[in-house]
């Protein structure tokens, strides 16, 4: 009889097993094994077994013997195999065939630049050895934004065939069956046996796709083919996914393979009782696991862990089920995920730079664990992101190693030394390290003090080695609790009314201080939280998903042609589970749709029921909505995918309900003799009673301050709180001090660990401010492109927070807040909210628009105490081009609509009537000029402008709650001072660097006009006038920047000169004096047109800063701004002809500095606006993207190489207007220290003469606009990057050839969930 279930969890330190024989006593046992150990084992889940085997048997089985498992019922497997070999890049050669045209699609990637701050643009290396085109193509026929769309029948022409959605598809070149063999024999010839394919709407059109992979698995190749991965929209996602599947897949299979060598007639003797975990929380076959879904297969056993132990769907808390948060503390990070009765599922994702599509638990790393490196850096606490890794380890380790969070838990008591074995110090048998510790605390506390004195002569209190110890867990918990706060506010949820899961080595010390930190009540700790992730795969079902494209409206006659097609994937579900040996009994089958409102890209995975109705299920899409947006729209819907989840209930029971139980069991208070000294906030050192969990029967209760222990964990119960131990948990209820108004510090003293949380939590609401607009807003600009900025502002204006989205935003949002602070004086009123846009007023350019909230004292109407402001890149506001950016713009009013000061909303009442006159009535009036062309959109993203002010009111209004005004006022002043004091430090630093020499740097626009600078740096003070005299007069065109635009090109460079993270606020620039002289092109009248001024002159303007610090080769130095449509204009009855418009940002060539080449295909500077996915952008639009790769050769040479520009190749399917508005097109990006200038961008027009066999290729220059004509192609080329060092110098960096060195001190998340996804979209926005 198969009894024994065994579960492991192999990690990349440790190898965790949970195994359970019922007919034994005791039925479980734990082991905890060294993952990679080869003194004693070859593979450690092999040995784990071994050991579970000899156990239960009574009888040692001898190390190399081959296991019987007949008496092995399951054994379930998670692993980090896939995982560190996508983050350390040693997967498998593999070659990537693509769609000729895009060879470079997955270097280019959306490209957005990972972090925009970096100037190296440091990047990780691509999956793939090789890449080859293939010469074959199919476009969308029918595009959506066609306003007067005609039905097209599929026979009509022999090119035009139906798609797996029934969309129609054009061939517009059939695959080469003779070039695809010779690829496959060169691929063949060079050793590669893993391929890659995806092909542009392969998605739709699988057949050229599938027919070159039957070609290549005849040939022996292993194959993923991205149509049968993840058959969903986006080349770029669908070709990482198809080539991370074809990296790692041959890594797991030999993991698998080399397992399967230690049982007794191998796999095939075992079948389907070997499960592995999935990324989705669900459990596959050995034999169908595969390494695209083996990515996060260790975390997701710790979310089914919890989600089964610690949830009980009885439970409720004033009627309504508690949901839970996840928190999985390990020693490099902590995981954070969110469970409310059903496992939360997203479908792309980003890990180690590679985005993916593929079904993910919703789960968010972040940089904090217990090997988090310790730093007091610029005048803050710092935990992480680097980690001190295994070796060297924490300093208490004995190796050398840094201080790190682990360490300050000793240092305080909260771990015991002699609870450790002894293997730490070179020889490994030694105990834990105290001393050094204490030492290091010591001397980190003597250099905090030594800084604050200077820093501020009235520092009379010195902090000492324990506030040091503890400044840095409450910065590291607050560093955790930003995600938790995103995860669950930013989505709608409340985050205290969630109970807090804690399992991880680390998470029982810091879960009950993360807990009160989000206001939780209550902690439960799993007697197995330790190993959860292993256990957790005993408790989880075996999954089989299936999900397939649709494009169909959601009506109630549509949906009975859905219901079918789930039916048919259903059955699907229920035969591959059924082969794992599940009876019908034991399967359940989840259906989905994937629904989303018309003109809208934000999609939500409805649960579809049995007998669900139409009403039904929009109901449920319209509920979902509005919790997650805080809206609904009054619009057509439609379905993106159809999915079937199967599941094969397993037959493991979780345990009893901790709900349950703690209802029911007799409390018993205990006591005990054992205590221990342990250091908290607010009491300093304590006694602390120490309880072992073996000791504690259910029911015993222990009130802290205490410590609860055992060999894999220890549990920190904080003062007041009250742990219950019961049969299978231990559950923390926490004692919050009530208090009807927070206790106000009054005095001026600036805490520097306050200071430290005070930046966590205003992030953390300009991050959420910004999550609200792009879920709530409607057009492609700010939804899809990220094209906006959040803001928080103190009572003066000054920027306090402004999350990392646009840096051409940086300092131009506060003079605008300033400008409207002084124009409406004592004239605003709760309830009032602001629109502006004007350049000459601190805003950018005409089409960003922005919407400034003032919030007044809740006791004083005539008292701002801050301000929240959205600006947002709206896609037409008017003017004499479609997309409102026209290149021959001479006056202000020809580029759209001009707002200096308008109340969108007065006491609460929303002016659509004021909006639709400013943005389309008044613009209309101008000669050639019309009103919005896409006004709907703007209305609706002024809304959503709106809602992300109403967040951060909220979320700061509960800040104040928490602290008080005074408290939180004197805080957005002080993080100001702190930026302010990096910002000197770091031009102190040059001042030395050049002995004193004012630093100079003269630039061109490319019509001559002069930019120069002279920076002068007083040496002692940090002070800096960064002088323009000297620059050439304002232009007759629109190149003219407002002096807003500056300011935030030298915060830009500022900002990333410092090469650590700072506050980024109104404190950079404070130490900074800008001349400017009036009339020139940096400081143009009120009248002129400045659309370029925003997007290309700041380009030049941070090319000129960059150039007199002598940091780097100019980047391309433009943003090859392109836009294309038709209609909005009055037809003769007085009706408005219909149509859209496009706007996009181009890549190009990244200049070069010492010690890196410069990256190719990549947004510079004062962008990093995401590519339109190029299968989007032909479903969307009446074009075909012929091609889009490096430009090569573009990039300077030098001792170090610029970036090379990239060609950009469209083809227009109707007729329409295109304009383009680009620089360095006549002055080349220089290259920096004898390195040679990277090559001038060109705009070419590919049109045809009299017939069609005939065309001619015109230059149309860097700023023109022309009508082309159906078949017209315009191609970009854009500039590359200047390089750095002579030619022939030797290089002597390994950056230099762009050689991907990983670096295990540097975190890279394992699991980027939504919140994880947040921040990378909202770096790569601008």
């Amino acid at each position: 009889m198969k009894e024994i279930r065994i579960s492991i969890d192999r990690g990349g330190t440790f190898t965790d097993v949970y195994a359970h024989c019922k007919a034994h006593d005791p039925p479980a046992i734990i082991l905890k094994l060294l993952s990679v150990d080869p003194a004693n084992y070859d593979d450690a889940p092999t040995e784990g077994i071994r050991r579970v085997l000899s156990h239960f048997s009574g009888s040692v089985i001898l190390k190399g013997t081959l296991l019987d498992l007949s008496n092995v019922e399951s054994i379930r497997m998670g692993t980090t195999v896939a995982t560190n070999a996508l983050l350390e890049r040693k997967g498998d050669r593999v070659a990537f065939l693509v769609t000729k045209g895009f060879g470079n699609i997955l270097d280019i990637g959306q490209q957005a630049r990972p972090s925009i701050f970096d100037l190296t643009i440091s990047k990780l290396n691509t999956l793939y050895d090789s890449v080859f085109e293939i010469d074959e193509r199919v476009t969308m026929e029918e595009y959506s934004e066609d306003p007067d769309p005609v039905q097209l029948k599929a026979a009509d022409d022999t090119d035009l065939v139906q798609g797996t959605t029934g969309e129609t598809v054009r061939i517009l070149k059939r695959i080469d069956i003779t070039q695809v063999q010779a690829v496959l024999n060169e691929i063949k010839f060079s050793g590669i046996t893993s391929l890659a394919i995806s092909f542009m709407h392969s998605y739709v059109f699988p057949a050229h796709e599938e027919t070159v992979a039957r070609l290549a698995r005849n040939m022996g190749f292993d194959v993923s083919v991205s149509s049968e991965i993840q058959p969903a929209i986006k080349l770029v996602s669908r070709a990482n996914s198809a080539t991370a599947d074809a990296y790692l897949s041959p890594i797991t299979a030999r993991y698998v393979q080399n397992i399967g060598k230690g049982f007794k007639g191998g796999l095939k003797a075992v079948g389907d009782r070997l499960l592995f975990m999935q990324s989705d929380g669900g459990l596959t076959s050995w034999s169908k696991f595969s390494g695209l879904k083996a990515i996060l297969s260790g975390p997701a056993g710790g979310v089914v862990g919890y989600s089964q132990t610690s949830y009980d769907h009885n439970e409720s808390n004033s009627g309504k089920k508690v949901p839970i948060l996840g928190f999985d503390m390990g020693g490099t990070s902590t995981d954070v995920s969110r469970y409310d009765g059903m496992l939360s599922h997203i479908f792309e994702t980003t890990t180690a730079q590679i985005t993916i599509q593929s079904p993910q638990l919703d789960i968010n790393t972040v940089a904090a664990g217990g090997g988090s490196i310790l730093a007091w850096r610029n005048g803050l606490f710092v935990v992480g992101p680097e980690s001190a890794s295994a070796h060297p380890g924490p300093a208490c380790y004995r190796k050398g190693g840094p201080l790190t969070v682990t360490d300050a838990n000793l240092f305080l008591g909260r771990l015991l030394p002699e609870e450790f074995p002894c293997i730490f110090g070179p020889e490994e048998n030694l105990p834990l390290d105290r001393e050094v510790v204490r030492t290091k605390f010591e001397v980190i506390t003597a250099i905090i003090n030594a800084d604050k004195r200077a820093a501020d002569p009235k520092y009379h209190i010195d902090i000492t080695p324990e506030e040091v110890a503890l400044g840095f867990l409450i910065v590291a918990n607050e560093a955790m609790c930003r995600p938790i706060r995103t995860l669950t506010e930013g989505k709608g949820y409340i985050a205290s009314a969630h109970n807090l899961a804690s399992f991880g080595g680390a998470g029982g010390q810091h879960a009950c201080s993360v807990a009160a930190n989000l206001g939780i009540n209550r902690v439960i700790i799993h007697k197995y939280s330790a190993i959860l992730s292993a256990y957790g795969m005993a408790l989880a079902d075996v999954v089989h998903e299936v999900q397939r494209p649709e494009s169909a409206a959601f009506t109630a006659k549509s949906l009975v042609g859905l219901r079918a097609r789930l039916e048919a994937l259903k059955q699907e579900c229920i035969y591959e589970i059924s082969q794992q040996d599940f009876n019908s009994a034991a399967i359940e089958v989840e259906m989905y749709l994937n629904i989303r409102y018309k003109g809208t890209e934000t999609s939500l995975m409805v649960g579809v029921g049995p007998v669900d109705t139409f009403e039904a299920i929009q109901t449920s899409f319209e509920a979902q909505h509005f919790q997650q947006f805080g809206f609904s729209l009054e619009r057509d819907l439609l379905v993106n995918d159809i999915r079937c989840r199967g599941v094969g209930k397993s037959k493991t029971s979780n345990g009893k309900s901790p709900y349950t139980e703690l209802a029911t069991v007799a409390k018993v208070p205990l006591t005990t003799r054992e205590i221990k000294r342990v250091y908290f906030e607010n009491t300093g050192w304590v006694d602390a009673a120490v309880f072992r969990i073996e000791a504690l029967t259910p029911g015993a209760q222990v009130t802290g301050p205490a410590m609860i222990i055992d060999k894999t964990q220890t549990i920190v119960v904080t003062p007041r709180s009250v742990a219950t131990a019961l049969e299978e948990h231990v559950v923390i209820d926490l004692n919050f001090q009530s208090s009807s108004s927070p206790n106000e510090d009054v005095s001026d003293k600036i805490d520097p660990i306050m200071l430290s949380v005070f930046g966590h939590r205003f992030m953390s609401i300009a991050e959420q401010m910004g999550q609200t607009l792009q879920k709530t807003s409607i057009s492609t600009n700010i939804k899809e492109r990220l094209d906006f900025s959040c803001a928080l502002f103190s009572p003066d204006g000054g920027l306090v927070a402004n999350a990392p989205h646009i840096p051409v935003h940086l300092g131009s949002m506060s003079s605008a807040v300033g400008y409207q602070k002084s124009y409406w004086g004592k004239k605003l009123y709760p309830g009032d909210v602001l629109m502006c846009n004007h350049p000459a007023y601190g805003g950018s350019h005409l089409p960003d628009i922005t919407i400034i909230t003032p919030v007044f004292h809740p006791d004083d109407s005539n008292q701002i105490i801050f301000w929240t402001a959205a600006r947002g890149h709206h896609s037409d506001i008017g003017g004499i081009t479609a997309g409102s950016m026209p290149p021959f713009s001479k006056e202000i009013w020809e580029e759209g609509a001009t707002i200096e000061a308008f109340k969108i909303v007065k006491n609460g009442v929303f002016d659509e009537t004021g909006a639709v006159d400013l943005l389309y009535t008044q613009p209309s009036k101008y000669p050639g000029c019309t009103g919005s062309r896409s006004l709907k959109d703007s209305i609706s993203d002024l809304k959503a402008q709106i809602a992300a002010n109403n967040k951060g009111i909220n979320l700061i209004t509960q800040v104040i709650k928490d602290f008080g005004l005074c408290t939180v006022q004197r805080y957005m002043f002080a993080i100001q001072e702190n930026a302010e004091q990096s910002v000197r430090n770091l031009l102190k630093k040059f001042y030395q660097k050049f002995a004193g020499v004012p630093l100079e740097a003269q630039e061109q626009i490319d019509d001559g006009t002069p930019i120069n600078l002279e920076i002068t740096i007083n040496g002692e003070t940090g002070d800096a006038v960064f002088d323009f005299t000297g620059t050439g007069p304002q232009v007759y065109g629109n190149l003219n920047a407002p002096k807003s635009i500056t300011s935030s090109a030298i915060l830009y460079v500022l900002r990333s000169l410092i090469s650590v993270d700072i506050p980024l606020n109104q404190g950079c620039l404070r130490p900074i004096t800008i001349k400017i002289p009036t009339g020139t092109l940096l400081s143009p009248s009120k009248g002129a047109a400045t659309v370029g001024g925003n997007v290309e002159t700041s380009q030049r303007i941070t090319d000129t800063v960059l150039k007199a610090f002598q940091v780097m080769g100019a980047s391309q130095g433009t943003c090859n701004n392109l836009t294309f449509g038709f209609g909005g204009e009055e037809l003769p009855d007085g009706s408005i002809k219909p149509g859209f418009g496009y706007y996009e940002t181009i890549a190009g060539g990244a200049g070069a500095g010492d010690g890196w080449d410069g990256q190719s295909g990549v947004q510079v500077h004062m962008t990093n606006t995401r590519s339109t996915d190029p299968e989007i952008f032909e479903k969307r639009y009446p074009v075909i993207l012929r091609e889009f790769s490096f430009r090569k050769g573009s990039g300077g040479n030098g001792k170090y190489n610029g970036g090379d520009g990239v060609i950009r190749d469209i083809e227009f399917r109707v007729p329409v207007q295109v304009s383009i508005l680009s620089e360095r097109r006549t002055t080349a990006p220089y290259g920096m220290g004898g390195g040679q200038p990277g090559a001038k961008g060109r705009n070419l027009w590919m049109r045809k003469v009299n017939t069609e066999d005939e065309w001619e290729v015109v230059s149309i220059g860097g700023k023109n606009t022309c009508k082309v004509s159906t078949g017209d192609r315009i191609i970009i080329q854009t500039p590359g990057g200047g390089g750095f060092g002579a030619t022939g110098q030797v290089a002597e960096s390994g950056l230099s050839k762009r050689q991907n060195n990983f670096d295990s001190t540097k975190f890279i998340p394992r699991a980027s969930g939504s919140v994880a996804e947040r921040t990378f979209l909202g770096e790569g926005s601008a």
